[in-house]
């Protein structure tokens, strides 16, 4: 081989090592600063608007995408007792947005029935899932960077609210801890709420997926 062609090999394969040391202690010191996780996403208030009464839906208005101030009108639902006919309004239970409608005009209801599911689109948060094992680090107050896929190259700015103060196994429907003899530990992980201090500009919606970075405290 020529002496050329070995001295840029040399190099070549120099350079590459110093960029490896490079990513790797930025990384380190990265993971000494940050809890980091991609088990996250954006998450909020959701509200199932509720038939009041019994009766036959009416001027439904609750369809996906529309939006209702506190108590405005989704629909009314009409009553029959006897000869006579009264109609009851639905009212928005806060500032929402329709996500999903599960009713129509004409369609008899009976009372508490889920008519629709709203959000509060500005009034969204950050879901982090955080490992039970590092969960002693998260402190509220603590800042926290806010990457979402659905927007790359973005970074987005929030802190912690509130510490979960169960597993979402505890919570979960069907939890999954055994009583058999089997049983194998599974590290648990802790529901980490975190707002954003600037809301996004860009459209964001519940299930959005989220990469999370949060600073350690100390």
């Amino acid at each position: 081989m020529k002496k050329g062609v070995s001295r840029g090999l040399q190099i070549g394969g120099a350079v590459v090592v110093v960029a490896a040391v490079v990513f790797g202690g930025l990384r380190w010191n990265h993971s000494r600063q940050y809890i980091s996780t991609d088990d996250a996403y954006i998450d909020g208030q959701q509200y199932a608007i509720a038939s009041p009464v019994g009766g036959k839906i009416i001027d439904w208005q609750g369809t996906v995408g529309a939006t209702f101030a506190p108590n405005g009108t989704v629909g009314e639902v009409e009553e029959q007792s006897g000869d006579s006919t009264s109609t009851v309004s639905i009212p928005a239970p806060a500032n929402v947005s329709i996500i999903q409608q599960d009713t129509a005009d004409n369609e008899y209801v009976a009372a508490g029935t889920p008519l629709a599911y709203a959000y509060d689109m500005s009034k969204l948060w950050v879901t982090v899932n955080v490992k039970e094992t590092l969960i002693h680090e998260v402190h509220v107050g603590e800042p926290v960077d806010i990457s979402i896929d659905a927007y790359p190259g973005q970074t987005f700015h929030g802190q912690v609210a509130r510490i979960g103060l169960a597993t979402g196994d505890t919570l979960s429907v069907v939890p999954s801890s055994s009583n058999n003899a089997n049983f194998t530990k599974v590290t648990q992980i802790v529901p980490v709420k975190v707002t954003f201090t600037t809301y996004p500009d860009e459209p964001i919606v519940p299930g959005f997926d989220v990469t999370a970075h949060i600073k350690k405290n100390g």
